[in-house]
């Protein structure tokens, strides 16, 4: 149930009741062996290459630490933008409309590719190619929250959309930009054997960062919470033991005081072995490099794939959380949902991975669709069912509805990763090895990106397919932020919705899915998966004319 990133955080917005693995590109354990792990280990015996052993992280103790610490960092932003949302939404009783414009703060992650060759060729050799650029954001990302802490209370109690959104876009620009210069010191930091380890400190650490940012602090600015699990009875209190504020200037310091440290402490090794088989391009090269890539003809069919594969699931993954949250339940208990489907998200990728290791892994992606799509129709019962069936007297909802709710999810999950890992092995599979990791990068994003513009959809139209009106005054229809205020604040009364969008547009996207699915979708990845290898190669702008 989601709006970032990474994942996610699967390419739409963040799950109120997930942890992504990553919030960026995440990769599958499956993934990872395929792509970096065949790297980390060549025999002479075999394939003619040095043999560098076999993986041992005690030799890199200190540098994989440091790589899991500088993930939990850029996981930490990841967590707290995703809790806005939810704030929103209870101070300042913002419209799905205004949710949708924030929803643009989650998008840096999905287009970093745009910059990441920046990224990789400018920098000084004396400071170190990949501390070029993580020590100036890290400090960015420090002094940014530090500011922000002094004015974020004001910015959420004034309501400006906008400015909010423009604020919470930088602070994930800072931490994409992060995230590409760790992805890249990550291979030279650890010795060549070892570099299998990079990403489980990328999934991780992000993961436990998210959670940081996202689970941790709404449960710490929970008044509710606080009270009910940390204070006494005689200590109870009207606001939670953190503020949002008091928050990001806790972290600030720690990102301040901690990139210090790893600017004096830690010395970059010298680039002097590639640890990938790709050529080192020069900035114009590499963009010259994308060009090439997304005019292949396999890949244009594959962008519109991409792009469209994950309208169906828009109003379930970026509206439901909001609705259940609206329905009364807490966003604090919402987001600590979030810990028993941890494990299960950990598992299930290396579970699914054993079924997507032949040479059609989509097959798998088009058989869980149809049953994620029927989950968005559950998804509006449950919301529609809230309030009226599960709510006690008192308007708090008990332990088995929560007990409901992780057992609801966990079976959509199932669905949810069996097309993750379909789609990640697929990737592997079809990318030119030459250039491997712009081409993988590439397609991630737009898988990402596929799932963000349909979920920023979704939010915006909510308002103007729902109906509503002011119960203390019929002629104020609740459609603006300001009417909304009107009637809450000044009439003291609530707004009804005669019909809500929500559910709508759930019907509408689970009807355009399973047509999409059935009538281009299924068709199009089998002939997808039917090209041949050279296909989906890289080739100059001659042999790229006379593909077909």
């Amino acid at each position: 149930m989601t709006n970032t990133k990474k994942s996610a955080s699967n390419g739409s917005t963040s799950s109120y009741l997930e942890v992504p693995m990553s919030s960026n590109n995440r990769t599958t354990p499956s993934q990872a062996s395929r792509t970096k792990g065949k790297r980390k280990v060549s025999s002479t015996s075999e394939s003619g290459g040095i043999y560098h052993g076999e993986p041992d992280y005690k030799k890199d103790l200190s540098s994989i630490l440091l790589l899991l610490f500088l993930y939990i960092l850029q996981g930490i932003p990841l967590g707290l933008i995703a809790s806005i949302p939810m704030i929103l939404l209870n101070k300042s009783a913002a419209t799905y409309t205004e949710q949708a414009k924030f929803s643009f703060a989650y998008w840096p992650f999905s287009l970093k590719l745009l910059w990441a060759p920046i990224v990789d060729s400018i920098y000084s050799e004396r400071f170190g190619r990949r501390k070029t650029w993580l020590v100036p954001m890290q400090y960015l990302l420090g002094i940014f929250m530090f500011s922000l802490s002094f004015q974020v209370d004001g910015l959420l109690e004034q309501g400006n959309i906008t400015k909010i959104t423009a604020v919470f876009f930088c602070l994930n620009f800072l931490a994409a930009t992060q995230d590409i210069a760790v992805d890249g010191w990550a291979l030279t930091m650890l010795r060549r054997e070892n570099v299998g380890y990079a990403s489980t400190c990328n999934s991780v650490g992000q993961t436990a960062g998210y959670f940081l940012g996202y689970v941790v602090f709404l449960a710490l600015e929970s008044a509710d919470f606080c009270n009910n699990y940390l204070r006494s009875a005689d200590a109870a209190k009207a606001i939670g033991m953190v503020t949002l504020s008091e928050f990001l200037y806790f972290w600030s310091w720690v990102f301040l005081i901690t990139t210090t440290l790893v600017w004096i402490l830690k010395t970059e090794k010298p680039e002097e072995i590639d640890f990938s088989d790709e050529p080192r391009l020069s900035l114009v090269d590499s963009y010259k490099l994308l060009w090439h890539i997304i005019r292949l003809k396999s890949v244009k069919r594959l962008i519109l794939f991409l792009l469209t594969c994950k309208i169906g699931f828009a109003a379930a993954d970026s509206v439901t959380g909001l609705k259940l949250v609206e329905a009364g339940v807490p966003k604090d208990r919402l987001a600590l949902l979030a810990i028993p489907m941890t494990p299960l998200q950990i598992v299930l990728p290396l579970f699914i991975s054993k079924y997507t290791a032949g040479s059609k892994p989509m097959g798998i992606f088009i058989k869980a669709m149809p049953i994620r799509l029927v989950f968005g129709l559950i998804f509006a019962a449950i919301v529609y069912a809230t309030p009226r069936y599960f709510a006690s007297a008192d308007g708090s909802y008990g332990w088995p509805y929560y007990t409901f709710l992780v057992l609801v999810y966990s079976i959509h999950q199932i669905s949810v990763y069996s097309m993750f890992v379909a789609v990640m092995s697929f990737f592997a599979k079809i990318s030119d090895p030459t250039v491997g990791g712009t081409y993988m990068t590439l397609l991630n994003t737009l898988s990402n990106l596929g799932g963000n513009w349909p979920g920023t959809l979704a939010l915006w139209m909510v308002d103007p397919l729902s109906r509503k009106y002011c119960e203390a005054r019929s002629d104020n229809d609740c459609s603006t932020h300001e009417l909304k205020q009107a009637c809450s604040s000044t009439l003291k009364s609530k707004c009804i919705a005669e019909v809500d969008g929500y559910y709508i547009e759930s019907v509408i996207c689970v009807i355009i899915g399973l047509i999409w699915v059935y009538t281009w979708g299924k068709p199009t990845i089998n002939k997808l998966q039917s090209k041949s290898d050279r296909q989906w190669k890289v080739q100059s702008s001659e042999s790229n004319r006379k593909e077909h």
